[in-house]
């Protein structure tokens, strides 16, 4: 009874691990807030046009950018320095103040098509990429609410637009918000 209690405990501590964010290659974790999700998935803000080369040399295949491109940190020119280094790019300008859920279905859509090619979605800190990321994990690779959430306060906790967009989203998925330790409370604003 206790080598099987170990054995399941065990267990369900390696799925849950295989969820977390994992550890990134230093030249990786040089991008702003990236994380690493799984073999295959990531998330970060703004990557520098050297830094799409080191995504590259590290078998990243597609990005995905939802931010505008007339952002001042944005790369004028990213989906030309994209293509040019042999992966493929997608845009879903995403309004931060107006996230809609057909811009998270755009991104999903494409992330469904194939499932296996490692993707960098990204917008400029990685705010509106690790609410599309925690959608994402928790509606299609089964990820634990609490699991995608802990990954996503560690870049920002959702302020009450995002907060609404999310929960709008799982609604529309019939999946619940509500988990152990999960605080959906709103940062407060911050004084201007």
């Amino acid at each position: 009874m206790y080598k099987s209690t170990i054995a399941a405990v065990l267990t369900f501590a390696s799925i849950n691990l295989c969820h977390a964010v994992e550890e990134a290659d230093p030249a990786l974790a040089e991008i702003v807030n990236f994380r690493q999700y799984s073999d295959t998935f990531a998330s970060a803000g703004q990557p520098t046009r050297e830094q799409f080369s080191a995504l590259k040399e590290n078998g990243f295949e597609r990005i995905v950018y939802i931010a505008f491109t007339n952002n001042p940190n944005a790369v004028a020119d990213e989906d030309q320095v994209v293509k040019g280094l042999g992966m493929e790019y997608m845009h879903v300008p995403v309004d931060f103040a107006n996230p809609l859920p057909a811009d998270f279905y755009a991104f999903a859509d494409s992330m469904r098509r194939d499932t296996d090619k490692k993707t960098l979605l990204h917008c400029q800190v990685n705010a509106r990429a690790t609410a599309f990321s925690f959608l994402y994990r928790v509606i299609y690779e089964g990820v634990p609410v609490a699991t995608a959430k802990a990954d996503m306060n560690t870049v920002w906790q959702p302020n009450p637009v995002w907060r609404d967009f999310i929960f709008e989203v799982l609604a529309q998925n019939a999946i619940s918000p509500d988990c152990e330790d999960c605080d959906w409370t709103p940062p407060p604003p911050r004084a201007q």
